[in-house]
């Protein structure tokens, strides 16, 4: 592969990743848990400091369809990422980035979680998806320090 072509690789996956990771919050908010959930490899691990730890495409969509997303949802949820800081190594990749879910409550907007998040991706036959996503809480914790 010719230099510019390889630097246009290098581009194009940076782009499809950073897309991965921004079409999670959209996802969530409109409730849609199975296209949330598709995001990630089948058996892809989504790591929730203080709800749990999910494994494969189901339990991810379980937790969007649980209780507490779901009251969130009905009071007013807006779940933000930021731009992922990523290194690519091929057909894998790392990542890390800050996430932000504000909740609605009383006419106005709160942050209920703001969070350091580890994401671990892969490529596909069916393009880029998230093997790991390990999230945890900004709340003087080192163990989210630790994620970045």
């Amino acid at each position: 592969m010719s230099d510019l072509a390889s630097r246009i690789a290098v581009l194009e996956d940076l782009a499809a990743i950073r897309d991965l990771v921004a079409r999670y919050g959209p996802l969530a908010d409109a409730g849609d848990a199975a296209g949330a959930a598709a995001l990630w490899t089948e058996d892809g691990i989504y790591d929730v400091g203080g709800f749990g730890i999910f494994r494969g495409r189901a339990a991810i969509a379980g937790l969007l369809e649980g209780e507490a997303h779901q009251a969130l949802l009905a009071q007013g949820v807006a779940h933000v990422m930021n731009p992922p800081v990523i290194d690519l190594d091929g057909d894998h990749a790392d990542a890390i980035s800050y996430s932000c879910v504000l909740r609605h409550d009383a006419g106005a907007w709160h942050p209920h979680r703001v969070s350091a998040n580890r994401w671990t991706l892969v490529r596909t036959a069916a393009g880029w998806r998230i093997g790991a996503r390990v999230n945890r809480l900004l709340d003087g914790d080192a163990a989210a320090r630790a994620l970045f």
